[in-house]
């Protein structure tokens, strides 16, 4: 069945497809935080073992926020390691750094996530994609207050 939700076909798969991006960096960055709660040892392990909790099941959530927009455009949503190594910019991790490290390499991953985001706005905007522009915006405001709250983390 044809989609008519005002969004011409061509925008919906350049949105959707820039979406895949967002998909596979928040996917990517849900793992790295995962494994950093199961890994985190030392002296701040409690309070950053608590943290990273909250952070990987936000993350949880908005992976499936974010694929279901995709859906919503009409496109199937990349959803298995192979495609999320191909489209993210987030580095996978696979040793256990020490706390202080991941709490940086956290900040990070949430500032690609930023990135990402910003950087599909001018796609929904051309295909005046509301719905999209506000995941957007929800999820940049959501990635900028994570990592300022992790940085406030190393200050002295």
């Amino acid at each position: 069945m044809q989609i008519d939700i005002g969004i011409p076909e061509s925008q919906r798969k350049a949105i959707a497809k820039d979406l895949g991006h967002l998909l596979a960096d928040s996917y990517t960055l849900y793992l790295k935080t995962h494994n950093y709660h199961w890994n985190v040892t030392g002296p701040m392990f409690q309070t950053l073992h608590t943290m990273f909790e909250t952070h990987y099941t936000e993350l949880a959530i908005a992976v499936d926020d974010v694929a279901e927009r995709i859906r919503s455009l009409g496109e199937f949503a990349p959803g298995s390691y192979v495609q999320f190594k191909e489209l993210t910019k987030i580095e996978e991790t696979t040793s256990v750094p020490s706390a202080t490290d991941m709490v940086k390499d956290l900040v990070k991953g949430h500032e690609t996530v930023a990135k990402t985001a910003r950087s599909i706005f001018p796609t929904a905007e051309e295909g005046n994609d509301e719905a999209t522009l506000d995941l957007l915006t929800q999820r940049i405001q959501l990635h900028e207050k994570t990592a300022w709250m992790l940085r406030s983390l190393l200050e002295s």
